[in-house]
């Protein structure tokens, strides 16, 4: 069975695609080069989150998601390679009587992958999120209550269609491993669209 996050992933992708599309046809071959070497962008998400990690014993309602925004900024030292740092908030949900919230900071190598001259480009990163989390809950889940942070790897995969020299749209999903009170390493992940713009 197709899980949520991957669901909505894919129906952000085939929006973003058909966007593209469109663009394509009104704009013609524009050949946008939104990253070259030395180049900065920054960069605002939003989309919904997905907490792989357990509810607990009892009867108590329990989320997985919740909305999630993420503020990152990037450079490129290649026109296909850079270092992208950036602050996700994965927002908070209800479980075991109680509530999770998470939050990271992220620095990654990002990479970028141009579809012919369209504008339209695959992108991958691969790197470390610095985590926090929240928990609260009721007694007797089996689930401890506290704070914890830690580092833990992230990576992710997405799409961009670039509409000027300066501002393109992307969609993405990601995939954090955050680190939760006595409970080890679990993942977090965030399915977003977004808008990045250079300068």
């Amino acid at each position: 069975m197709t899980s949520p996050s991957i669901r909505s992933f894919s129906a952000a992708l085939l929006v973003a695609t058909t966007l593209a599309a469109t663009g394509a046809q009104a704009q013609g071959k524009a050949d946008y080069s939104i990253y070259g070497a030395g180049n900065t962008y920054v960069g605002l998400n939003v989309g919904r989150s997905d907490f792989a990690i357990n509810s607990g014993f009892g009867g108590f309602p329990s989320d997985k998601r919740d909305t999630v925004y993420n503020i990152y900024s990037g450079t490129f030292f290649s026109p296909n390679f850079g270092l992208e740092l950036g602050y996700t908030h994965f927002g908070k949900i209800e479980r075991a009587g109680g509530t999770t919230k998470a939050e990271g900071v992220n620095l990654s190598l990002v990479g970028k992958v141009p579809l012919g001259s369209s504008g339209f480009n695959l992108l991958g990163k691969v790197g470390t999120t610095y985590g926090r989390t929240d928990v609260s809950a009721a007694p007797f889940t089996g689930v401890s209550s506290g704070r914890e942070t830690g580092l833990g790897i992230s990576y992710g995969l997405g799409a961009e269609y670039v509409f000027s020299p300066q501002l393109s749209a992307v969609v993405q999903y990601d995939e954090h491993q955050l680190k939760f009170i006595n409970a080890g390493r679990d993942r977090v992940g965030a399915a977003t669209l977004g808008v990045r713009y250079r300068f």
